[in-house]
């Protein structure tokens, strides 16, 4: 029996300027001291030198249109509809520098609809 693997999906959403300084703080507090990134966010960097943040289940919550991580900020959703899946698990919210500006996502294990018990 197979399992879907996790998904990313992009995310449509609405920055502001205090959210882009709290993320430009972020990533230089984690190039001075990577001790200083809150409990729940993880802080690297890609091969092409793009930082990348990723914050844990723990580290933010969805409400209806935002995604509010904390230590940093609330990021508005533009998009209509629930981010994940009713049920779905091992949620992240990715957030990566790119040269066009900040890129968020989400990545998410959908849940396993078992079908042997239905009638």
């Amino acid at each position: 029996m197979s399992h879907t693997k996790s998904c990313e999906v992009a995310l449509a959403v609405r920055t502001t300027a205090e959210l882009l300084k709290s993320l430009d703080d972020l990533r230089d507090a984690w190039k001075r001291d990577p001790s200083t990134v809150p409990k729940g966010l993880s802080c690297s960097e890609s091969k092409e030198g793009q930082f990348i943040l990723v914050a844990a289940e723990s580290a933010f919550v969805t409400i209806p249109g935002a995604c509010v991580i904390k230590g940093i900020g609330a990021i508005a959703l533009a998009g209509p509809g629930p981010v994940f899946e009713e049920g779905a698990n091992s949620k992240a919210l990715i957030l990566k520098a790119t040269p066009e500006g900040w890129r968020f996502s989400v990545k998410f294990v959908p849940p396993i609809i078992r079908k042997r018990n239905l009638k």
